[in-house]
């Protein structure tokens, strides 16, 4: 796999925000990782390096590669609307973030291993694509088998926020993708500009 697997932290700090969520580590050490910290001396970036850590940033929030982040800014592109807000859609409108902002796993990564191991179901078919396009209207649920699961049953049990965007059936243990989210109602903290100014260079 050519997943990033290393440190979560190492990374949050690089770009001095918790892009993986709530950090304990990187609420002690909020600054950039390496020997000098705080201290090191850093020259003005310019603007294309503060341009491309947005898209790294955005890269590693959502667990997207090189080229699909490419396809999917392509796609963006020719889409109606504005190409920033399209491609965050497009981000948030795919399974394992989807999956993940129903609570039914604590992060994104979990969200796309239990996608992968086929324990999510989407309009009662079983999806093990982690990139699949969810649509409004369609219907997201753990699958019988693996409603016991105890990484589910506790994610669950701890979920916390409530999206406008999606519907959530504890009873039954499946959600609902009511529509696509506006910019406005998508919590994470990026520039989509910046990253739309760096592919159109």
């Amino acid at each position: 796999m050519a997943r990033y697997t290393g440190p979560k932290t190492k990374i949050a700090r690089k770009f001095g925000d918790p892009i993986f969520g709530p950090d304990r580590s990187f609420e002690k050490k909020n600054y950039p990782p390496g020997q000098h910290g705080m201290n090191r001396r850093r020259g003005k970036k310019s603007e294309y390096a503060i341009q491309l850590s947005e898209k790294q940033k955005a890269k590693y929030t959502y667990g997207i590669l090189e080229r699909q982040f490419a396809n999917m800014f392509d796609k963006a592109s020719r889409a109606k609307g504005i190409t920033g807000e399209v491609l965050l859609q497009m981000c948030e409108a795919r399974l394992d973030n989807v999956v993940y902002r129903l609570g039914i796993s604590p992060s994104r990564r979990a969200a796309r291993q239990l996608v992968s191991h086929k324990h999510i179901i989407v309009n009662g078919e079983v999806v093990n694509i982690p990139s699949y396009n969810v649509k409004a209207g369609d219907v997201i649920a753990v699958r019988e088998k693996s409603k016991s699961l105890e990484v589910i049953e506790n994610a669950i049990a701890s979920r916390k926020d409530q999206y406008e965007w999606l519907e959530w059936n504890d009873s039954t243990r499946e959600g609902k993708f009511l529509s696509v989210p506006q910019r406005a109602q998508i919590p994470e903290n990026i520039k989509e500009q910046l990253i739309v100014e760096l592919y159109s260079k």
